[in-house]
């Protein structure tokens, strides 16, 4: 596996891998529209999202962030592991490259919303584990 800034080439497989997650995770597949247009969402705003690749080239991960208002702080955005590949390091190994990232980017505290415990279950399981604390409901922070 490796993990590389978002590249165009490979939105449409990205897209198909978050689908396919959710529909795992028995959600009705939606797209959100920051997906279709990845430079305009995220890095055209000086932000970032990356992408896992297996052996073969293929998407098996994703997660993004964008600034917040003041500038500080951050919130994270679609961390998703292909839904066959879960719980072998990916979203962890994903979670990882953001976090050091907006650390150099000097910024103190990063967000989550997990949406509601039933639908995202293994968000609310997940964050604990890699130090994110409840601030709100369905809002997790780390202090950097």
């Amino acid at each position: 596996m490796k993990i590389i800034p978002f590249e165009t080439k490979y939105r449409d497989d990205m897209i198909f891998m978050i689908l396919e997650a959710k529909n795992a995770l028995g959600r009705v597949p939606g797209l959100n529209n920051d997906l279709l247009d990845i430079q305009k969402a995220y890095f055209d705003k000086g932000d970032m999202f990356w992408i896992a690749l297996d052996e073969n080239d293929r998407v098996i991960g994703s997660i993004g962030y964008s600034t917040n208002e003041n500038a500080d702080t951050v919130t994270l955005h679609r961390l998703f592991v292909k839904c066959n590949l879960k719980h072998q390091g990916i979203g962890t190994a994903l979670l990882k490259t953001a976090e050091n990232y907006i650390r150099l980017q000097g910024k103190q505290a990063i967000y989550v919303h997990l949406g509601d415990c039933v639908q995202w279950y293994e968000s609310h399981e997940f964050y604990p584990k890699h130090g994110y604390m409840e601030c709100k409901e369905n809002y997790m922070k780390k202090e950097l």
